[in-house]
């Protein structure tokens, strides 16, 4: 593999020397050394500040190439200890300046400052800090040249103030925060932009167009910094939590009598290595969630992916990303890329399943992590690395059956391993990288041997190359091949699970094995687009085979897929006479099996613009020509669908607003037809207060929803089974809301409340009359088979087909009701910089109907809040410590 991979390395440097070097900025500014202690406090009284700064900005919106409406200007400075920044932001007049209020890195309507940084001055990478007008802050990580992430939350200080030519900021970032190379005299690349709320104006000091792509190769270059050394980085986060939990249980429950408490201690390191490389090593990990995961209800045969919420796993995870590099449109229709490395798999919530006849079982929240460490960074300008180990102890569940208690194991020992590295060549032009993981599992003589895989690998390599030296046109693409090993038992259930189906009676390719003791795949995707102009055009092929299979440490929908899209358009950024922006594009997708079945086929209009009040408009429609479906009955036959359309309309107020909105509305028809109503409605009535309010309403109508199979000879037609369905009728009502109220830079409540409504009922239970055809025969429809219902509505017995003395089955009543309620509080201080407590309260209420397919909304609302609720109170301490 290594010689392979110097190989590809050393053909590529060769092949595509175009633009070797950089298009250099014709910007440039120098830093001042200062003696001075500067006294972050917002005014800019300091004798640094008093020459002349750079004031050459440029505005962007709302009219590119303008000249701004108001002055900026901005010093750096720096000594031994940190980078400064000042700015003084002149205002004509200065009480119509939006200062607002947020807690650290939520998105503020304000007047704002930022400061971006490359300090390897790679073109590709950096910082960004942003600074509201009333001290709100926003930091992060920028990468591939043109994505940022906020997750990353660095020690620095800020502090600003108002006065009557307008306000002033200043911002102090400590070397430690910071990654750069060791040498005597540094060149760092920078950017200052500056947001004009009230006018919607933003403005920067170097203007990268809207018609482009890219950030950090535009950058500025900053001279003058010379003989600075980056200190040691030494974090240590001791942490302290409690939680107490209310939670209703059954009458005599031994591990349970309604309120339980926990607490715990616990160490976060974060060492630098080097100048580039940290290490991040956690000790009896704190990784309870203080935000909920909204409530859904999920009737398909696919997971549901919730993003990621723990600080370990998602700082820094922009150097675990996959398959992405060198591009900022990453289009695709009807196709999921797999996500290669899904840290919501490390911690989850047992995978053993215990006896549903067990009277009373406690089973634990998660799996325990018993030590994760992280090595992540750059080892010079060009190559980053990434590792991630981490392992998870055996769990088990608490059981009391009749009158005896014993232990039963719900989760194996487990230890996770993610390896990726990357290289970039000719200035982030051309970029070549590889990732693997591996999940291994200590079964021993665990009972979970015929439930889950033993090991699972997955190997890949991806890298983007720049076909033109104006970096227009960039192809990009990824390979990856996966493993997975089990008992046959495992092995067996895997291939017959969404997403590969290989039970499937009508495809002559695949088929369940089921002696095979190891599972084996490859997926690819490779991909043209063009970065810049107003012509739009993304095109791209994929495929993932059917044995492809990463979910034990990654995330995948989508198996024995080959898709193919193309779509072109035109994005005029230009304000006319009556829209300031507007778009339109036009794409078409096809998808195969692996046995050359066309089952998708798609065409899509986009269409928008921006009004010259900033109200924003989209008009969006797809059409979707008659296909085979090869996942409608999960492990049966093709069925040809009916052809689809969907149109969709959404409007948008003006943000800048007091009270701002949005409308959006969407009609489909195929194999089903559903409405769908969301309105988003924001109210901002002070600098410190938010409300949000986000109600849904859904009305969906099945023709063909999965009910279930039943094994029958006498089922001809359907290869000796009867693949039953039925017509669906489901209504679901939710009302996101969210309140953020913010005392200061530091201090903050949110509040998050969903109530969500869902009912389902099912009529004209039917079976597939013809493999490939969209017809059904529908039972009690005919003289050939009847359906009775019993007397408590429970059970539909069912003889479907008497002509041939089929034998009759039972099914259950399917129809159901299900009502929840979330809310969490969370109150959360900064009392030292990097040192937060967090006081969480979380509620829960739910109620399920069993047999009641009715959406009553006074009802179901009145049952919700007459159902008990969970309560859980958490409190955490963490400490900031750099010795």
């Amino acid at each position: 593999m290594k010689f392979i991979l110097t190989t590809i390395l050393y053909l590529i440097t060769i092949t595509f020397p175009l633009g070797a070097e950089i298009d250099h900025p014709s910007k440039s500014l120098k830093a001042i050394r200062i003696n001075e202690p500067i006294n972050i406090d917002g005014y800019l009284s300091e004798s640094s500040w008093k020459d002349n700064g750079v004031t050459e900005f440029v505005q962007r919106d709302p009219v590119e190439g303008r000249k701004p409406t108001q002055k900026t200007e901005v010093w750096v400075a720096y000594d031994n200890e940190a980078i400064y920044v000042a700015a003084k932001l002149y205002d004509s007049s200065p009480d119509s300046i939006i200062a607002r209020l947020a807690r650290r890195d939520e998105r503020v309507a304000s007047d704002e400052f930022e400061f971006r940084v490359d300090p390897w001055l790679d073109h590709r990478s950096g910082f960004f800090f942003r600074v509201s007008a009333a001290g709100a802050i926003r930091d992060g990580i920028l990468f591939n040249d043109g994505s940022n992430d906020d997750s990353w939350d660095g020690v620095w200080e800020s502090a600003t103030s108002i006065n009557r030519e307008g306000w002033e900021v200043e911002i102090k970032i400590p070397y430690s925060q910071l990654r750069f190379p060791e040498k005597e005299i540094h060149t760092w690349g920078v950017n200052f932009i500056r947001q004009i709320e009230r006018n919607n104006e933003r403005i920067m000091y170097v203007m990268i167009p809207k018609n482009s792509s890219g950030d950090a190769s535009w950058f500025a270059h900053l001279t003058g910094i010379e003989n600075i050394s980056q200190p040691r980085l030494i974090e240590l986060l001791p942490f302290s939590a409690g939680r107490a939990e209310y939670i209703q249980t059954n009458a005599g429950n031994p591990f349970n009598d309604g309120s339980r408490f926990f607490n715990q201690l616990g160490l976060d390191l974060k060492l630098g290595l080097s100048s580039g490389l940290t290490l991040d090593a956690t000790f009896n990990p704190d990784f309870g969630q203080v935000e909920v995961d909204p409530e859904v209800v999920n009737l398909s045969d696919f997971e549901t992916f919730f993003p990621e919420k723990r600080p370990f796993f998602i700082e820094g995870s922009n150097i675990f990303r996959f398959g992405g590099g060198g591009v900022e449109n990453y289009l695709s229709f009807n196709y999921g890329d797999p996500l290669f490395f899904y840290t919501r798999r490390i911690g989850r919530f047992p995978q053993g399943e215990t006896n549903d006849d067990y009277e009373n079982v406690s089973i634990p929240s998660g799996s325990t992590i018993l030590g994760a460490g992280k090595i992540s960074g750059k080892v010079t300008p060009e190559w980053s690395i990434g590792l991630i180990n981490a392992l998870t102890a055996r769990e088990y569940a608490d059981v009391d059956f009749n009158g005896s208690r014993f232990r039963e194991e719900v989760e194996p020992l487990t230890n996770y391993t993610v390896i990726r590295t990357q290289r970039e060549f000719n200035g982030g032009r051309h970029g070549l990288g590889l990732i693997g993981t591996n999940t291994y599992r200590d079964m021993g003589n665990s009972i979970l041997e015929n439930s889950l895989t033993g090991s699972a690998f997955m190997s890949g390599v991806d890298g983007w190359l720049t076909l033109d030296s104006d970096r227009k046109y960039v192809v990009t693409g990824w390979l990856a091949r996966s493993r997975i090993n089990g008992t046959e038992e495992v092995i067996t259930a895997v291939q017959r699970s969404s997403p590969h189906y290989y039970q499937r009676p009508d495809a002559d390719y695949v088929s369940v094995d089921s002696t095979a003791t190891t599972l084996t795949g490859s997926a690819g995707r490779i991909y043209i687009n063009k970065q810049k102009g107003s012509v739009i055009f993304n095109s791209g092929f994929a495929m993932i085979s059917p044995g492809f299979e990463i979910n034990d440490a990654g995330f995948q929908s989508n198996a024995d897929q080959i898709n193919w899209h193309i779509a072109t358009g035109y994005n005029d950024v230009d304000p006319g006479k009556y829209l300031r922006s507007k778009f339109f594009s036009i794409a078409t997708f096809r998808n195969w099996d692996f046995g050359g079945n066309k089952y998708a086929e798609g065409y899509f209009l986009f269409s928008g613009g921006e009004l010259l009040n900033y109200w924003n408009m989209e008009f969006n429609y797809s059409y979707f020509p008659q296909f085979s479906n090869n996942n409608l009955s999960r492990g049966g036959p093709f069925i040809k669908g009916p052809i689809g359309r969907l149109a969709e309309i959404i409007i948008r107020s003006d943000e800048r607003k007091e009270l701002s909105y949005s409308l959006g509305v969407q009609q489909g028809k195929a194999t089903r037809w559903f409405w769908n109503y969301s309105f988003d409605m924001t109210w901002k009535p002070n600098s410190q207060f938010n409300l949000s309010l986000n109600p849904v309403y859904t009305w969906d109508v099945t023709e063909a929803f999965y009910v279930g199979e039943e094994e029958d000879l006498t089922a001809l037609n359907t290869f000796g089974k009867r693949y039953l369905f039925a017509e669906t009728d489901n209504r679901s009502f939710s009302l996101g809301t969210r309140l953020n109220w913010t005392f200061t830079p530091k201090l903050s409540l949110q509040l998050f409340v969903q109530p969500l409504i869902f009912a389902i009922k099912y009529k004209d239970y039917k079976e597939l009359a013809n493999p490939g055809e969209f017809e059904f025969n529908i039972y009690g429809k005919d003289d050939n088979s009847t359906i009775v219902q019993s007397d408590d509505g429970e059970i539909f017995t069912i003889s479907p087909d008497i002509s041939r003395n089929a034998e009759s089955f039972e099914i259950d009543n399917q129809d159901f009701n299900f009502k929840s309620l979330i809310g969490n509080a969370v109150l959360r201080w900064e009392y030292l910089p990097g040192s937060v407590f967090f006081l969480a309260w979380t509620q829960n209420r739910s109620d399920f109907d069993d047999g009641n397919g009715f959406f009553d909304f006074r009802e179901n609302t009145r049952r919700l809040f007459d159902t008990k609720p969970d309560n859980i109170i958490l409190a955490k301490f963490t400490y900031w410590w750099n010795p």
